[in-house]
């Protein structure tokens, strides 16, 4: 049996506030605590305070929910809360776990609840923090090995891999992104188009482009263009209808 999940919410608008508690209640969670602003979510927490999540509505008085969460520990895994889809880049800049959009849905509250689980069982698997995974780029003669957690997707031009690290490209031994796929862990990359993969977790902000296709903005500033036939893939992995 899953363990029961303890969180808080904070939201100012006492409608919205229980709706959002009753409906993790129901997905299983316990809701130890409910809060109106930025302030009380912090000195709730200074007094002693535990949960293994925050749902943190993102326009709160005092303190928004982008400012409190820079704040929290790493331990708590941080769900934003927001009826504007525009602060989702700067929810995932902020190292948010998910976001949801207002008003929030059972099965996407689910989603969210199996993200944290998802979390905590790496947690608890070991108090040693992972090594990171890493692959090769040329450099010169030689190779240097760069960080998948820092990388934003990978691209295959005339049989030569580049890999895209905070903007900038390095040219990789592989020669097609099958490669890339057989190198790195399973289901870490989603597909962008025939030619790209790319890092769900590099996404910051996504929106709709012509004839189905998506326009994605990366981490490093680059913007990407996901085809149609990708685009439901990199949708659901991000959580998203």
């Amino acid at each position: 049996m899953a363990e029961t999940l303890r969180v808080l919410v904070a939201e100012d608008e006492p409608y919205n506030r229980k709706r959002l508690s009753r409906l993790l209640q129901e997905a299983g969670c316990e809701v130890v605590a409910e809060l109106r602003d930025g302030p009380a979510v912090l000195e709730w927490l200074e007094s002693g305070g535990q949960v293994d999540a925050a749902f943190l509505d993102i326009e709160m008085p005092g303190a928004t929910g982008l400012e409190v969460a820079l704040d929290l520990p790493k331990t708590i895994s941080v769900v934003f809360v927001t009826a504007f889809a525009e602060h989702a880049v700067k929810a995932f800049e902020t190292a948010a776990l998910d976001y949801l959009l207002k008003p929030a849905t059972a099965d996407r509250i689910a989603v969210a609840i199996a993200r944290i689980r998802d979390r905590r069982a790496g947690q608890l698997a070991t108090n040693r923090p992972p090594s990171p995974l890493r692959y090769p780029v040329r450099a010169g003669e030689g190779l240097v090995f760069m960080e998948l957690a820092r990388t934003s997707h990978f691209l295959v031009e005339d049989e030569v891999v580049w890999a895209y690290v905070g903007g900038e490209r390095h040219k990789t031994p592989w020669k097609s992104l099958t490669e890339v796929e057989a190198s790195l862990p399973k289901d870490v990359l989603v597909k962008g188009h025939r030619n790209m993969l790319l890092r769900p977790e590099a996404v910051l902000g996504i929106k709709a482009g012509d004839y189905g296709r998506l326009t994605v903005r990366l981490q490093g500033g680059l913007v990407v263009e996901v085809s149609r036939g990708a685009a439901p893939g990199l949708k659901a992995r991000l959580g998203l209808p």
